[in-house]
């Protein structure tokens, strides 16, 4: 097995042990989803998207390809495409970095401190300009619209088995929804 592919692997297995949901597109490892939560102390916070990854063949040595599936209201995302307008992934890229720094460290900061300066999505920069607290709230609108975990095909949010449901979480399950109507 070549270099590339064997980090290629590696550098997967790493991100699905890191406790992010990886659905693979095809029997390769070099293009899958990956779900992304928004940052906390973000207006992203709350919502969850779907991100395409390509991993070039030359892969660790060429950066991976990210792209939003589901939209996203932000200034350095094209709203249209979901491309990303990131330098540590379009032009600083190094082998020392993996898929874990990118959803763990990169996307977030992308969210966490946009860069009106440099925008795929005009209309999103101008307003962070102009209006932060307008952009926040459109922001927040989009988290509602399009980025629930149901948009990106998730059944819902699911607990970690360290977390129980609260009295309030529990009384509000539907249980005749679960085992059905009774009979008129």
């Amino acid at each position: 097995m070549s270099s590339p592919s064997k980090r290629r692997e590696m550098d997967l297995m790493k991100l699905m042990m890191s406790d992010y949901k990886v659905e693979m597109i095809n029997d390769g490892m070099q293009e899958f989803y990956v779900e992304f939560n928004g940052p906390k102390d973000s207006p992203y916070h709350g919502g969850v998207w779907k991100i395409r990854v390509e991993l070039p063949d030359a892969y660790p040595y060429k950066s991976p390809s990210i792209g939003f599936v589901n939209k996203i209201y932000h200034p350095n995302v094209d709203e249209m495409s979901g491309s990303v307008c990131l330098d540590v992934i379009n032009q600083t890229w190094s082998p020392m970095f993996d898929l874990v720094n990118v959803f763990e460290v990169f996307l977030p900061q992308l969210l966490l401190y946009p860069n009106p300066s440099d925008p795929l999505n005009g209309e999103a920069a101008a307003l962070m300009m102009r209006d932060r607290t307008v952009y926040e709230q459109r922001v927040k609108e989009y988290c509602e619209k399009y980025a629930k975990p149901e948009d990106i095909g998730a059944v819902g949010e699911e607990k970690s088995s360290d977390e129980e449901l609260s009295e309030d979480e529990f009384a509000a399950s539907d249980d005749e929804e679960i085992a059905g109507k009774p009979d008129p």
